[in-house]
């Protein structure tokens, strides 16, 4: 393998890790937000989706009670969802 394939290569893995990490960080509330808990589709929100899990976009079901999205205050447990309303806190599901 020459230098410049090296090079290359280190390149792609940085831009991965990179990637990655943008992939598994929190979303950053903007406003005047709250976390609700139990509305995100599977692979949809923005944090905390348990164990098995690192964070953003890694919920495995839709409606997972562990994993939560922003939502504007005062909004969170007047969301209907098939599995019922949003919580402020964790839902056992």
């Amino acid at each position: 393998m020459n230098n410049k394939s090296i090079a290359s290569l280190a390149g792609l893995a940085l831009t991965a890790g990179i990637a990655a990490g943008i992939a598994t960080t929190p979303v950053a509330a903007q406003g005047a937000k709250e976390k609700c808990y139990g509305i995100s589709l599977a692979g949809k929100n923005d944090c905390a989706a348990g164990p098995g899990t690192s964070c953003a976009g890694t919920s495995t079901r839709d409606y997972q009670g562990n994993a939560w999205k922003y939502v504007d205050k005062n909004t969170c447990t007047s969301i209907k969802t098939p599995k019922g309303n949003g919580s402020l806190t964790p839902i056992r599901r």
